[in-house]
């Protein structure tokens, strides 16, 4: 077998002790595996039934073409130097790209993304990202599919060292239940999140009593790139970010916001909003926004805008508005702000929301409001 970081070969005599059908170490292989059948439409299909377990007897070096060790980054250091950023933060947003950010300085991670996780809609949706030609603020990735969902779904990091050679092995047992005639819905092969054709990837659940909020999610175009330190180092970031996202919503304050209205008629051209109560999608001139809670919070603001000329909100207001229906975790409205006023920057409609205070915002509107209720279907 070769290591992974010098390409070096070596010979191992093995000595097998029991076949595991349960446990940590049966779990965490069964989660990986999940993973690379997620890549190749074999959710479902592909799966680990038993994980063989061996005593190593005896190793022995092969002649091989070996390749210079890489400097290894000091992790710990990285590390705290990471924690320490981030707990300086004082809102989400910031939270999130400071995180990416040092995974970049310290880690010499140059692609990543937070993903938060909507479990009524059973669904992660992007919220910070660095590194890619594109943000990709909205996107979204179905639980149980792909790395990312799949360490949503199981609560445990996955991670792959070389994913051409492991989602090989994937399409290697798709097309042998081909053969055998198993069959399943062909198109669910998942595109990668990010990069075209990473090498390495991993993602990291970020939990909070023992479930999934989120995920940290980096990869490379290079191969084994996280390594089992990699891995814990990683751990270690995502926990501080679910302990400061848990702190930021613990220090809002539970002021109201003020009831400021905005100064008259506002000129300037009309801005259409179409509303799908469904599901709360949002159109602003025939073109998508967003959907979901953040789609509801939108709709929610602006008539109250339209209404009374109202532009100043507060956290708590949303919190307590069941027309709403948040989730049972109160860190995901401030993460639905956060992709909110992200994916209105980015497509730049005349609408826009900015910081007024701890657990408040302003709504800003540059242009004449058309809404649109469409009603339920």
């Amino acid at each position: 077998m070769p290591r992974s970081d010098t390409n070096a070969q070596y010979r191992l005599t093995l000595e097998y002790l029991e076949t595991q059908t349960s446990g940590p170490l049966f779990e965490a292989m069964r989660a990986k595996l999940a993973g690379i059948a997620s890549h190749s439409g074999m959710q479902g299909v592909f799966r680990l039934l038993g994980s063989d377990i061996f005593r190593v007897r005896e190793i022995e070096a092969m002649p091989s073409a070996t390749i210079a060790q890489p400097i290894d980054v000091n992790l710990l250091s990285a590390t705290r130097r990471i924690c320490e950023r981030i707990a300086a933060c004082g809102e989400l947003g910031e939270l999130f790209d400071a995180a990416l950010a040092g995974l970049q300085q310290h880690f010499g991670i140059d692609y990543s993304m937070v993903m938060m996780l909507d479990r009524t809609m059973g669904r992660l949706y992007t919220v910070a990202s660095r590194g890619y030609p594109v943000s990709g603020i909205g996107s979204e990735v179905g639980i149980g599919l792909g790395v990312i969902g799949v360490a949503a779904e199981q609560g445990k990091p996955i991670r792959i060292g070389r994913m051409a050679s492991e989602y090989s092995y994937g399409t290697a047992v798709r097309d042998t239940a081909l053969a055998a005639g198993l069959e399943w819905i062909c198109d669910t092969a998942i595109p990668y999140p990010g990069l075209k054709a990473p090498q390495s990837q991993i993602a990291m659940p970020i939990l909070r009593d023992g479930k999934t909020i989120g995920v940290l999610f980096a990869e490379s175009p290079e191969p084994n790139q996280f390594r089992y330190d990699e891995e814990d180092a990683l751990s270690l970031v995502a926990g501080q970010l679910s302990v400061l996202i848990s702190l930021q919503q613990h220090e809002e304050t539970a002021e109201k916001a003020t009831l400021v209205a905005a100064p008259g008629e506002m000129a300037g051209s009309e801005i259409r909003i179409r509303h799908y109560r469904a599901d709360d999608t949002i159109f602003v001139d025939h073109d998508y926004l967003i959907k979901g809670v953040a789609g509801a919070i939108l709709w929610k603001i602006l008539r109250e805008y339209a209404g009374s000329g109202r532009i100043e909100f507060s956290n708590r207001e949303l919190r307590l508005d069941p027309t709403l229906r948040l989730p049972e975790y109160s860190e995901n409205l401030e993460a639905r702000l956060v992709l909110l006023q992200r994916r209105l920057c980015e497509r730049d409609v005349g609408i826009s929301i900015d910081r007024c205070g701890r657990g408040r915002f302003r709504l800003i509107v540059g242009g004449r409001l058309t809404l649109e209720e469409m009603g339920a279907g």
